[in-house]
């Protein structure tokens, strides 16, 4: 259903150092540059994520969360630690979230302009559990 989304930065370097560790455990890289933007997706010029560079940037209120697919729990986990290295702040450590489904594994951040961010695996896991 979504082509990208766009979220304000108040610092694109920060936001850049944290989405390049968050994203890469995921399989996704810098695809677009620029003095006031970043974008992120898997083939160059076609980013299904940028950050543009909004000093006065503030993030959505209670409720918006952006959710990111992973291939595994390991990413799942990879995502979580490298974000937490990278200056986020843990909102879920890596687990399962039955309540969400059977097979709902998700890790939960907030990066450091107060987006609330998860990656999540919804089938079962095979050997990487």
């Amino acid at each position: 259903m979504l082509h990208h989304i766009s979220l304000g930065v108040a610092n694109l370097e920060t936001a850049g150092a944290f989405y390049d560790a968050a994203l890469e455990a995921l399989g996704f890289r810098r695809v677009f540059e620029a003095s006031t933007a970043i974008g992120y997706g898997v083939e160059d010029g076609k980013d299904k994520l940028c950050l543009k560079l909004q000093p006065a940037a503030r993030a959505p209120g209670p409720g918006f969360h952006l959710a990111f697919d992973a291939l595994s729990r390991e990413a799942v986990a990879s995502f979580h630690a490298a974000g937490l290295t990278a200056g986020g702040t843990d909102n879920g450590a890596p687990g399962l979230r039955p309540h969400y489904g059977e097979h709902y594994y998700a890790a939960f951040l907030v990066d450091p302009d107060g987006h609330h961010v998860e990656a999540v695996m919804n089938s079962p896991a095979h050997s990487d559990s």
